[in-house]
Order: structure tokens, then sequence, then C-alpha cells
């Protein structure tokens, strides 16, 4: 393989800059040329496909959100629109593609795969929603982001003596939201994963503020409802003075943190190995702190989980 390609798709994540850069050095180190592909599959669609060297990703590994930018794009999702896929992949030579993405991109990766096009799966989301790797790229950086928001939160809520729900990103996953609540002590973590009795949420508030709490934490998944909904449901049931904040997208930017850095430097670089190899339609993982790969397809179809241990034990240390 004498030329490989790279795009970003859907969400940014902090640390996709340090993956691009990872498939790019790593790929002219075996002396390959690497071609940016920019906007994700539209971008591919409509041609937006550029050579790059070592000076393109130079000063980037630090950086939040995508130098290669990302895009929806619905045409990609029809025979018609893959084929103009591959037809730009085969006007500039390109071999093989490396998907930086969540589980839309890897599906738009398979499908190229399936047709003969060999492609390499990079999970690359905040949610940590992927099967088949114990974090994705950006999850510890948003997660941090979260923490260090809470944390400010919870100094103004003690001062004045409030009930605080913090809705956190998560539409089908609970994971940062659990994280997040576990790393900060909040009282009640709702995620999509899990159906919270609301009688028991609002019996834990009336305990801690019966032996003298000055404030409460709930986290919020934005899959399971609307922070502002939930916040005055509390409100009433209570009798307690309630606030919302809903962090929205400042949890998708940000310098990454090292393990986001580090994480993505190593899933970049077997991504390429695993196109050299010949070994098409995989994704790249970690697992247990070793890179590994599975293929595309069982990632499609497996169901996300959480840790149940986590969850229980957030249970336990809110009482």
């Amino acid at each position: 393989m004498k030329k490989i390609g790279v795009l970003t798709s859907g969400g940014d994540a902090p640390g996709m800059n340090a993956a691009i850069r990872a498939v790019v050095r790593k790929s002219i180190y075996h002396e390959i040329e690497v071609y940016g592909i920019e906007s994700g599959f539209q971008g591919l669609i409509d041609g937006h496909i550029k050579k790059m060297d070592i000076g393109s990703v130079g000063d980037i590994i630090q950086r939040g959100g995508t130098i290669l930018r990302s895009a929806r794009c619905e045409e990609f999702k029809t025979d018609a629109g893959q084929q103009k896929g591959i037809d730009q992949l085969e006007k500039h030579g390109i071999e093989g593609l490396i998907v930086i993405g969540g589980d839309g991109s890897f599906r738009g990766a398979q499908k190229l795969t399936e047709k003969g096009y060999p492609c390499i799966g990079v999970p690359g989301t905040i949610d940590n929603d992927i099967p088949g790797t114990d974090f994705t790229i950006g999850f510890d950086t948003a997660l941090n982001t979260i923490i260090e928001a809470i944390d400010k939160i919870r100094d103004t809520a003690t001062s004045h003596e409030r009930t605080y729900v913090i809705e956190v990103m998560g539409r089908d996953a609970g994971d940062l939201a659990l994280w997040a609540g576990l790393a900060d002590g909040a009282e009640s973590i709702l995620i999509p994963e899990k159906k919270d009795d609301f009688q028991e949420v609002v019996e834990r508030l009336q305990r801690g503020h019966d032996r003298g709490k000055k404030h409460s934490i709930i986290i919020l998944a934005e899959g399971v409802g609307s922070g502002v909904t939930y916040g005055e449901k509390i409100q009433k049931a209570t009798n307690l003075e309630t606030r919302v904040t809903v962090l929205g997208y400042i949890q998708r930017g940000g310098s990454p943190t090292a393990s986001d850095r580090v994480l993505a430097s190593r899933l970049g670089a077997k991504a390429v190995d695993l196109l050299l190899e010949g070994r098409a339609g995989k994704m790249v993982g970690i697992k247990n702190n070793k890179i590994v790969d599975k293929n595309i397809m069982d990632v499609l179809i497996e169901a996300h989980t959480i840790n149940e241990d986590m969850y229980k034990l957030s249970k336990e240390l809110s009482i």
C-alpha cells in the first residue's frame, strides 16, 4: 500500500488531532503518502482531498477539535453516495482509508469495506459508547471538563444551600454522567441504561437535608430527559430551592488531556499498521491498557453497556 487517506466524521472530540498526527507521521515513517479528507464523508464525495506532510500536523497534538473538520452526510448512506466516495479515492490513488469517529462513521467505513475498499475505524467520541474498547478518544477530556464545572457549581450550591441538577451529554450512553457523578460525589446519577425511581431520588435528597446537608448535586444524562424539566419536578416534590445547569457543547471542546493524547497516538498508529497488514474492516481499541482490534461489524451489532460495579458503588456512596 503506497497511499492512504484519513478523515474525521461525526461529532468532534478532543484528541482527534492527535490521532490525525499519528496517522500522518506513522505513514510517512513507512514511506507511505497520506491524504487528508476534509469535512468527513461529505468532503470525500466532494473531493476535498489534500496531500499531507510532516508539517501539516505540526503543533496540533494539543489542540481540540479536528483540523480536517467534520460534517454529517446523508448522501453517503446511499449506494450512489458511497460510489462517489470510492471514485474520488481511486482518482487520487488512495488504497486504504482510516476513519476517526463514532458508530455512524464506522457504518460508512464498513460499507466501503464491503464494497472492496479497505477501511480501519478509530473510535473518537466523548460519549465512550463504542463496544470493543474501554475508552474512546475524547472521553477523558470531556469528563474532566464536566468535573471542573461541577466543582465550581458545588461552590455556589454550598453558599446558597441549593440543589443543583446538572445535565451532561449522553443521548444513548451514560458513561459521562456515571463517571462524573462518582468522581464528584453526586447524590443521584440518572443515565439512559437505568430507570431510576424518582421517589428514591427525592427521598435521598430529603435524608441529606434532614441531617443538615447544605447542598445536593444530581447528574442527569441528556438521554434521560430535560434537565430543566427534571429540576422543576425536584423542586415541586421537595420544596428545596433547585437550580439547573446544562453544560452543552462546552463538553466537546478544549485541549485534550494527556490520557487522550496518548490514546489517540496509539490508536492512530495501530490503524496504519492494520492497513499495511491487509486487515480491513477493523476497529482499533484499548482493553486493559493493551491496543486491540475488532471487526467493525461486530462492534456495530454489539450493545454498549455501563460498568455495573461502578453504578452499584455510586448508589452505595450516595446514602
